[in-house]
């Protein structure tokens, strides 16, 4: 599968090289969803490829998407709680 640039995987998991929290946009996600680090991105991120998630998660709008993701794996209480703390980092969501 190839990746279609939704934007996805760079809101709604948690990516601990980045610091960046359960479904919190990633600093470096460009409005248009491109990474603006895209050629020194983490290890993780140059990992990561498309899979079959990415089918399930399918919807017109990147929310929608990332709702879709969060519920997929159970996780849209947790990312509310995160978002409502107001943490921007997973050290001070976990902490």
């Amino acid at each position: 599968m190839e990746c279609t640039r939704c934007g996805a995987c760079c809101v709604a998991p948690d990516i601990a090289a980045l610091d960046k929290p359960l479904g919190l946009r990633c600093p470096h996600l460009s409005p248009d969803n491109l990474c603006t680090v895209y050629d020194c991105r983490p290890q993780v991120c140059r990992d990561y490829t498309p899979d079959w998630v990415c089918r399930a998660i399918e919807a017109p709008t990147l929310d929608e998407r990332v709702s879709r993701y969060l519920a997929l794996f159970e996780l849209t209480d947790e990312a509310a709680e995160v978002r409502s703390s107001g943490c921007r980092s997973m050290r001070a969501a976990r902490g």
